[in-house]
């Protein structure tokens, strides 16, 4: 069981990373691409915003993927914490801790799961 709940955790955190990196860089899922992702990162200081954006974008694609199949499962977590502590760096440490006020809660709770995978490992079930 305890491979089944990893399996679980690892899918639905690297698959919604996953879309994240996709609404960055292509602008699915409702997102903006990296232009208006971009142009975003800039208003609140972040420079040269389209770079950002594309950096973010890849870190989340590359590590939701990484992440869902189990595959350099550290690598994965390691590029989904960077992403997280940024995140709170920049926009989220300002507002405190409840996800209610936009704070940090989520972005803890994510860095969690991501450390609690890797340390742990992905489990029996991976991709190879």
């Amino acid at each position: 069981m305890m491979n089944l709940g990893l399996l679980i955790i690892r899918l639905v955190v690297g698959l919604l990373f996953m879309g994240h990196g996709a609404q960055k860089l292509f602008g699915w899922f409702g997102g903006y691409g990296l232009k208006g992702t971009g142009g975003w990162l800039e208003s609140i200081g972040v420079k040269p915003g389209v770079l950002a954006a594309l950096v973010a974008g890849l870190a989340e694609l590359i590590g939701g993927a990484l992440f869902a199949a189990g595959v350099f499962t550290p690598v994965g977590a390691a590029l989904i914490i960077i992403t997280m502590l940024v995140a709170i760096i920049t926009v989220h440490g300002k507002n405190g801790l409840w996800v209610t006020a936009n704070g940090i809660e989520y972005n803890l709770v994510l860095i969690a799961i991501a450390v609690g995978v890797a340390l742990i490992g992905p489990g029996a079930y991976v991709l190879f």
